[in-house]
């Protein structure tokens, strides 16, 4: 088992302190000293010099909101085989596995599950996430008010993490939805959910980052929070201290399974998105550029000539996709969208996966040392390739790698017109992260197809080159410090 890993747990996050307390009263933590028991007739005030810690109440947004937490119910069936075992090719059995290509007769097992949801209408509409009701025959919510009720899933989208239930009820209590976009690092959040099965549990936090990307490639930004979330909270809401939901509790980071700290909402933004359109059309739709990009680091920054690390750097461009008709090239760096900034490349594909298929949208691009625009009418995702890779870090030292050039099956295989297959990786090339098997497709955005183009794009690089390569299925720009 991996030392780290992703665990599926409802993170309720807590909300933004920001100066607005809409709910409550401030309490103020006093001084830890005793006054003399005969003396005990009112509160002693603070010690002299002794600041008071101020903390939100938070009793006012749990009363008003609880009741439109559920606790979530599901049963159904999961699809399971057995391996085949060693047989004898001569025995009567063999052939019979044979037959199911490897696996015995496919079966079901019972799957059950809990979580937790919201309701977003008074006529039942309740927002989840779809890995709670995935593989779900049967959904049952449960009100606060101890009330049940079958639901329907009205659909699930996978890509979001976001489901949408509908229950038949009226005059049903509903959250306020906020906005995720103005919440700010070190607010106050407030989770509401059922960990373990405990219903309408409270826990608080602050948040402690914004436009986290996870190692699951999921497009969406998520909010990270130091909110105890544990598995039963997933679906749950994230509020801030205005009483509002800003996002939907979805993962944990943890090498036990439980909550270690690390805690990971769906911004509602996205979430309300996916809800208005399986509502409306019973599907989702998002827009889609057709492009991978990766982090810009310092060294890449340098390398391009940015002022400073940020926006997301073109690695590949998906043939005869949006991206690719509208003339984004491998080493551009998306640097806006629409007017509005991209400070890391997580906040790309979540900005354009809100687009319609069809929208004509405006992404600023750093070319050649200098911002232009480029106009992009936006395709539909489907298997969306954006997604954020993290680069390899630089060291100093001397580009060496011994290469050569592709036969033809390789570059049928790799699907390029022209590279340079790396052999052997030394100096600065391998302390970069370059290493045998990759393969070389240009420097500083020159395309070399020959090891004297090699020899002359690094000659002309200076001190800093960014280097794209193809490895496996993807390509990312590795920049390698020359000396």
């Amino acid at each position: 088992m991996k030392a780290l890993k992703m665990t599926v747990a409802a993170v309720a996050v807590a909300a933004a302190l920001g100066g607005a307390y809409s709910f409550g009263q401030l309490q103020t933590v006093a001084s830890a000293h005793a006054a003399p028991a005969a003396a005990v007739a009112a509160p002693s005030a603070p010690l002299p010099g002794v600041a008071a810690a101020a903390l939100p109440d938070m009793r006012g947004i749990v009363a008003a909101n609880a009741p439109a937490v559920v606790n979530i119910s599901v049963s159904g069936t999961r699809k399971t085989s057995v391996g085949v075992p060693q047989l004898d090719p001569d025995d009567p059995l063999y052939q019979f596995f044979r037959r199911f290509g490897g696996q015995m007769p496919q079966g079901r097992t019972p799957v059950q599950g809990m979580g937790s949801g919201f309701i977003v209408s008074a006529d039942g509409t309740i927002l989840t996430n779809a890995h709670v009701v995935e593989d779900a025959d049967e959904v049952t919510v449960k009100l606060s008010d101890k009330r049940e009720f079958k639901a329907r899933v009205l659909g699930a989208d996978k890509a979001s993490d976001v489901a949408v239930l509908k229950i038949e009820a009226k005059g049903l209590p509903t959250v306020r939805i906020g906005a995720s976009a103005p919440t700010q690092v070190g607010e106050w959040v407030l989770a509401i959910g059922s960990p373990f099965g405990f219903e309408s549990s409270a826990s608080a936090g602050i948040v402690s980052a914004k436009s986290r990307t996870l190692p699951d490639g999921s497009y969406v930004p998520f909010i990270q929070t130091d909110v105890a979330v544990n598995p039963g909270n997933s679906g749950g809401p994230l509020f801030n201290m205005n009483g509002e939901v800003i996002g939907i509790n979805s993962q944990i980071y943890s090498r036990s399974g439980g909550y270690q700290g690390l805690s990971f909402a769906i911004p509602i933004e996205v979430a309300m998105n996916v809800e208005r359109q399986i509502v409306t059309t019973g599907k989702v739709q998002r827009g889609k550029l057709g492009v991978s990009i990766q982090e810009v680091n310092q060294s890449l920054a340098d390398t391009f000539g940015l002022a400073r690390p940020a926006g997301g750097l073109v690695s590949s461009v998906e043939k005869g996709g949006p991206a690719a008709r509208a003339g984004i090239e491998p080493g551009d760096v998306i640097i806006g969208i629409d007017g509005k900034a991209v400070n890391a490349a997580g906040d790309l594909p979540a900005a354009v996966a809100l687009k319609s298929p069809g929208e004509t949208t405006r992404l600023q691009v750093w070319r050649k040392g200098r911002a232009q625009d480029v106009e992009v009418r936006v395709g539909s995702f489907n298997d969306e390739k954006v997604s954020a890779a993290e680069a390899p870090s630089a060291d100093k030292g001397r580009l060496g790698v011994a290469v050569r050039p592709l036969t033809p099956e390789e570059k049928r295989r790799a699907d390029v017109a022209a590279g340079l297959l790396v052999e052997q990786a030394g100096g600065s090339a391998a302390k970069a992260g370059i290493q045998p098997g990759d393969i070389i497709l240009s420097v500083n955005g020159q395309p070399v197809a020959s090891v004297d183009q090699l020899r002359s794009a690094i000659a002309s690089a200076g001190r800093k080159a960014a280097i794209l390569v193809e490895r496996g299925e993807s390509r990312i720009f590795v920049p390698v410090d020359l000396g």
